[in-house]
């Protein structure tokens, strides 16, 4: 079983939860820094009774802090505008209130949900499956795709019904696999994938693509017979993302190509949060809506290739868009990595997407200025 990546601060937030011709692809929505050390008390700017995603995300980050243990969970009601946070106790309902959010009771606090994941983490790995914390549910949501049949399926579901009221087993259509295939967009030797977002690192321009297409294909270019770049690392599995280099002169602007003529301009990198609307593009699929139902997921892809730290959305995605960026706004979100393929039929995912606020870090890289030319960015 590969190595578990575990960002401390995922698991938390989990709670809450170009090239001319080479198009950025986008889809989910980020909040802003939210280390301003605002009073607990103090209403949010849009007011305590409807709250955007941001304000709604910064207003978590104090709770989480406030509350502690007695904080299990919280997501954002998208159409009542409202962060609803799980808690324990009437005390912390109370300062939750207080402080604009709308508080719920539930049994399982983060501790016990958190358990109960470390236990699926490190259990025999069974390809087509997938797992995360819905605050929604106070549950560890595990799904398992088609081909998990026979003793395997027996085995996942004696793990699961170990877990008590702490999981919940659901069966979902399709496999569960990363979203590369030949086509057109951004072609390499190993297959088509969709550009994510322009970034830079050490002043000078690269892009960030989803990891298992780095590590199918090493020069990159708009059509099969050119090539403008070169992947300089890329990591997959555990987590699925790419630095690529810009060896040719050629436009790289920060901007997410939304396939009706425009684009939208991405300025920062953010956090997802549970329950926000997001958007993402992608070469094959183009441009498509949705929202994120889980933070910090678990997924093994066919072949046993296991990736974690993930976000989870509803939204749809087909072969080809590996790589494809999510977003909110002007600010990236993720990158694609693989999912239930296909957008017929009103099919909604899932689809999961690599933070790409990790793959920024790791690389010491940022978001690439509107202006196209290297800056701080980001």
């Amino acid at each position: 079983m590969s190595d578990l990546h575990r960002n401390p601060r995922s698991v938390r937030r989990a709670t809450l939860t170009g090239i001319a011709s080479l198009a950025l692809l986008g889809g989910v929505s980020a909040v802003p820094d939210a280390s301003a050390s605002a009073a607990l008390s103090a209403p949010a700017a849009d007011g305590p009774d409807a709250l955007s995603a941001a304000a709604a995300a910064r207003l978590a980050d104090r709770l989480d802090d406030a509350l502690g243990a007695r904080d299990a969970g919280s997501y954002y009601d998208a159409e009542r505008r409202t962060l609803v946070v799980n808690v324990l106790d009437r005390a912390a309902a109370a300062r939750a209130e207080d402080a604009g959010a709308r508080a719920r009771f539930v049994d399982n606090s983060l501790a016990e949900l958190d358990s109960a994941q470390r236990v699926l983490d490190d259990a025999p790995v069974v390809p087509g499956t997938s797992w995360a914390m819905d605050p929604r549910t106070n549950r560890i949501a595990v799904e398992a795709d088609r081909t998990v049949t026979g003793s395997t399926s027996a085995r996942l579901r004696h793990l699961v019904a170990g877990l008590g009221d702490r999981a919940t087993l659901t069966r979902i259509s399709g496999e569960l696999t990363p979203l590369m295939s030949g086509g057109d967009a951004v072609y390499s030797s190993g297959g088509r994938c969709s550009l994510g977002f322009n970034v830079v690192k050490d002043g000078k321009p690269h892009f960030l693509l989803a990891g298992h297409c780095g590590k199918a294909g090493t020069k990159w270019g708009p059509t099969r017979d050119s090539a403008v770049a070169v992947t300089e690392d890329s990591r997959f599995p555990g987590d699925d993302f790419a630095l690529v280099r810009y060896t040719q002169d050629v436009p790289h602007p920060s901007e997410v190509n939304l396939y009706n003529g425009t684009t939208q301009r991405i300025t920062r990198a953010g956090e997802a949060t549970v329950g926000l609307r997001i958007q993402r593009s992608g070469s094959t699929t183009q441009l498509r809506g949705g929202k994120v139902t889980a933070l910090n997921a678990t997924v093994t892809y066919q072949g046993g290739r296991k990736v974690t730290g993930l976000i989870k959305t509803d939204t749809c995605a087909d072969r080809g868009d590996s790589g494809g960026s999510m977003f909110a706004g002007d600010t990236a979100l993720g990158l694609a990595s693989g999912g239930t393929v296909g957008c017929g039929g009103g099919r909604k995912g899932p689809i999961y997407f690599q933070p790409v606020t990790e793959a920024l870090t790791a690389y010491g890289a940022t978001i690439t200025p509107p202006s196209g030319r290297p800056g701080t960015g980001g």
